[in-house]
C-alpha cells in the first residue's frame, strides 16, 4: 500500500505570495513554523516561532491541526507529528501537510514511519541527479507503507515515546556530567579557567 491511498497530502503556503512588503499592507500576523523548529528526531524543539506578516487573511488549511503530520521536503526529509500544543502554526511550502485516515493509520505512527531510514533512502533514490535534494507531493504519495493493525501501531508508539524520553534523559545526563567535569577541573586548577 502507498501513503497516498490512505492520506491527503498537500504543501504549505508559498510565503512570498502573501508576505506584506510594507507595514500598512499587513492584514494579519501569524506564528510561522520553520526548519529550525524541528529536530532531526522529528520533534518540535525550538519553540520561538517566527512571526509572518501577511498581506491577506490566510485559509485555515495552511495552519497546523492536531493529528497532522508535517514532512520536510528537503533533506533530511524529517516528519513531525502535530499534537494539541502546536496547532494554529502557519506551514510554509517547504513542508508537506499529511492528513491520514486515522481508522487505518495513526498519525504518530505515520510520522515515525516517515522518519525511518528505509523511507529516507527511498526518497533519496527518487531524487537522484539533483544538486539540492528535495522531494514533492507525488514522491510522498508513492511511499510504500507497512500498515500493521491499529493495536500494534499503538504499542509501537508507546515504545517509541519511552525511547524518546530515554534519549532526552541521556542528553540531560551528559550535559550535567559536562558541567560537573568543568567544575571539578576548575577546582583542581585553582579556580583558573583552562584555555
Amino acid at each position: 500500500m502507498q501513503l497516498g491511498e490512505i492520506a491527503q497530502i498537500k504543501t504549505g503556503l508559498v510565503l512570498s505570495r502573501k508576505k506584506a512588503e510594507i507595514e500598512y499592507d499587513v492584514k494579519a500576523t501569524y506564528k510561522l513554523l520553520t526548519l529550525r523548529n524541528i529536530s532531526e528526531d522529528g520533534l518540535i524543539e525550538n519553540e520561538s516561532f517566527d512571526e509572518f506578516a501577511s498581506n491577506d487573511d490566510l485559509d485555515d488549511h495552511y495552519f497546523t491541526e492536531e493529528g497532522d503530520v508535517l514532512m520536510r521536503l528537503s533533506q533530511p526529509y524529517t516528519a513531525v507529528f502535530i499534537d494539541k500544543n502546536y496547532t494554529g502554526l502557519l506551514v510554509p511550502s517547504y513542508f508537506a501537510i499529511i492528513k491520514v485516515n486515522e481508522k487505518k493509520l495513526l498519525p504518530q505512527y505515520a510520522a515515525w514511519y516517515l522518519n525511518t531510514m528505509n523511507v529516507k533512502k527511498e526518497l533519496e533514490r527518487s531524487q537522484a541527479g539533483s544538486r539540492i535534494p528535495s522531494t514533492n507531493q507525488n514522491a510522498i504519495r508513492n511511499i510504500p507503507i507497512v500498515l500493521p493493525p491499529i493495536s500494534k501501531q499503538e504499542v509501537l508508539m508507546e515504545l517509541y515515546q519511552l525511547h524518546q524520553k530515554e534519549k532526552t534523559l541521556y542528553k540531560k545526563l551528559i550535559e550535567e556530567k559536562e558541567l560537573l567535569f568543568e567544575g571539578v577541573t576548575q577546582q583542581l586548577l585553582g579556580g583558573k579557567k583552562n584555555g
